[in-house]
C-alpha cells in the first residue's frame, strides 16, 4: 500500500510538471512578440493584432484556471487510487496532445502555398512585385489558422507547437521551422473545420495579399488527415528549480 501511494505521488508530480510546461510555453510565445513591427501597422491591422493578443491572453488565463482546477481535483481524489489513476491518465494524454507529442487524425485541409513560377528570375529585381515566401508569411498563416480553431498543424511534415520557431535563413528562400531547413512549395496540413480554416485565410485578406506578390494558395478538403507528432527536443535549458 505504501509503495502504491509513493507511485501515485510521483505520477502526480510528473503530471503537474507537464501542465506547468504547457503554461510556460504559452507565456513564452507572448514574451517573444515582435513589438517593433507595431510602428508600421495601419489602424485596422492594429485592431486585428490587439484582438488576436487579447484572445491569446484569454486562452492562457483559461489554461491557468484549468491547471488550478486539475490540481484541486488531484487533492480531492487522493483517497481513491483508481479515480486518481484515471484522472492522471486523461490529463497526461491531453497534455501530450497540446504539446504535439502524439500523432493525430481528423478532418481538415491540405494547403499548398507556392512562390511565383518565375521567382528565381525576379528575386533580385527591386522593380518586380514578386517576392518569395518568408518566415513572417508562414507565421501569419499559422496564426490565422489557430484563430480559426485549428487543432493541429504541420508544415512540410514539421509539427507546429507553441514553441515552434520560424526563422529566415539570411537572404535566401530557405526557412527554419523547429530548427530544420525547409523551402517552398509548402504543404500545410491542418485538422479542424475546413470551412472556418479557409474562411480565416480568405476573409482576412491573406490569400489576396499573397496573390499580389505572385504567390498562390490552393486548398484541398480532406475527410481524414494524419499529422505526425513533434520530433524535436523538449528539454528546458534555463529554468531553475
Amino acid at each position: 500500500m505504501k509503495k502504491g501511494k509513493i507511485t501515485i505521488t510521483i505520477t502526480i508530480g510528473l503530471a503537474c510538471f507537464v501542465l506547468v510546461l504547457i503554461l510556460f510555453m504559452q507565456f513564452k510565445v507572448v514574451y517573444q512578440t515582435d513589438i517593433t513591427s507595431i510602428d508600421t501597422m495601419k489602424e485596422d491591422e492594429l485592431r486585428t493584432e490587439l484582438a488576436n493578443w487579447k484572445q491569446k491572453y484569454n486562452e492562457t488565463e483559461e489554461k491557468y484556471k484549468n491547471t488550478e482546477d486539475t490540481l484541486k481535483k488531484y487533492k480531492e481524489e487522493s483517497s481513491s487510487d483508481k479515480d486518481t489513476r484515471k484522472t492522471l491518465e486523461k490529463e497526461i494524454e491531453d497534455a501530450k496532445l497540446v504539446l504535439g507529442l502524439t500523432n493525430v487524425e481528423g478532418p481538415g485541409l491540405i494547403i499548398t502555398y507556392k512562390n511565383s513560377d518565375n521567382i528565381e528570375q525576379t528575386i533580385n529585381q527591386e522593380e518586380s512585385t514578386d517576392k518569395y515566401i518568408g518566415a513572417t508569411d508562414l507565421l501569419r498563416l499559422v496564426n490565422h489558422l489557430k484563430d480559426a480553431g485549428a487543432e493541429a498543424i504541420s508544415i512540410n511534415n514539421q509539427r507546429i507547437i507553441n514553441k515552434t520557431d520560424f526563422a529566415q535563413i539570411n537572404d535566401t528562400t530557405y526557412i527554419k521551422i523547429n530548427s530544420k531547413r525547409v523551402s517552398a512549395p509548402f504543404e500545410i496540413k491542418v485538422i479542424g473545420d475546413a470551412d472556418y480554416l479557409k474562411g480565416a485565410l480568405i476573409g482576412t485578406g491573406f490569400v489576396s495579399d499573397q496573390k499580389k506578390y505572385g504567390q498562390t494558395i490552393e486548398f484541398e478538403e480532406k475527410k481524414k488527415l494524419t499529422i505526425n507528432k513533434y520530433d524535436g527536443n523538449m528539454d528546458l535549458k534555463y529554468i531553475e528549480e
